[in-house]
């Protein structure tokens, strides 16, 4: 291939919504559920930074999963309701780029679920020495090495697409900047990058997925072992129900996704919307509404500083 008879693509063309109609009715609930469910993340943030109780490891964690997934879902929508107003949806390649590196949130996201996994497992199979395990140095070293691997893998993703031409199309079936399709339009045989993509991240998905089914499986079937045990035991498997939720809804779309070649598929765009916005959102409103603790500290934050009201 003659690559100097190319013409550089400078910005890629979003084409995943068409229908004027369909744009207006997404806009309005993808709105109503980024202002309603966003302020929620921030507020299980606030509430886990501010009440002295909730002090736990596993609080600490859950407010870095908020986080993460405030971040994550940001990455895409505010773009993705604007451009429901406007006639030629556009981002620059640079955008495109940033786009794809910055969603190493995902993948960061991924990793601080397995931590999430081992400490439920050290509060569960060693409660006796869960304060000495799950210490707030290692609290913050497993967060640290997920933020790390997140990082890495999208650095990796990114060097891999930047060394691809583009000369046209450029016209990408989706909302947002998604590394499926933009490989799908490079000029190139783009064999080898697949490859690499699915396996650093379609393989990474399937293997951390069966590993934590297995292990809150194991988790689930010690604690009805002891389920005539009180109220901690049937906290802790609401605990772990909440977290297979997560996992599930984190881990199901990423493997649809990047687990197989990067070809196109009709439910493709529907599956990406719940990965990149419902779903980070949801998350963490999940594991909230199973937790006590959490929802009645919430609620005295809320009496407290926003309807200033002191008991």
């Amino acid at each position: 291939m003659e690559t100097a008879n190319y013409t550089k693509v400078t910005e890629f063309v979003l084409t995943g919504l068409q229908t004027r109609e369909v744009q207006l009715v997404l806009f309005v609930i993808f709105l109503s559920f980024y202002l309603f469910i966003l302020p929620g993340n921030i507020l299980i943030i606030c509430t886990i930074r501010l009440d002295p109780h909730l002090t736990s490891p596993m609080y600490f964690l859950l407010a870095n999963l908020a986080f993460l997934d405030i971040w994550y879902s940001s990455i895409t929508a505010p773009k993705m309701l604007i451009d429901f107003f406007v006639e030629r949806k556009i981002i620059s390649f640079g955008g495109c780029i940033a786009q794809l590196f910055f969603h190493f949130v995902g993948a960061s996201e991924m990793f601080l679920l397995t931590v999430m996994a081992f400490d439920r497992y050290a509060a569960i199979c060693r409660p006796l020495h869960y304060a000495t395990i799950m210490n707030p140095r290692l609290c913050c070293i497993l967060v640290a090495l997920s933020w790390m691997g997140g990082f890495i893998h999208s650095i990796i993703q990114v060097a891999l697409i930047v060394r691809l031409p583009f000369c046209g199309p450029n016209e990408l079936d989706s909302y947002f900047c998604d590394i499926t399709q933009v490989v799908r339009i490079a000029c190139a045989n783009t064999f080898p990058e697949e490859l690499v993509m699915i396996c650093s991240s379609g393989l990474i998905s399937v293997v951390c997925f069966i590993a934590l089914l297995m292990s809150y499986a194991f988790l689930l079937a010690l604690l009805k072992k002891h389920s005539g045990s009180g109220e901690d035991t049937n906290r802790a498997m609401s605990t772990c129900y909440s977290h297979i939720t997560i996992v599930v809804l984190m881990f199901g779309p990423s493997i649809y996704i990047y687990a197989r070649p990067f070809d196109s598929f009709s439910l493709d765009k529907v599956v990406s919307v719940f990965h990149t916005i419902i779903f980070p959102l949801l998350n963490p409103i999940i594991y909230t509404l199973r937790n006590k603790e959490v929802k009645a500290a919430m609620r005295k934050l809320v009496t407290k500083y926003i309807l200033c009201k002191e008991k």
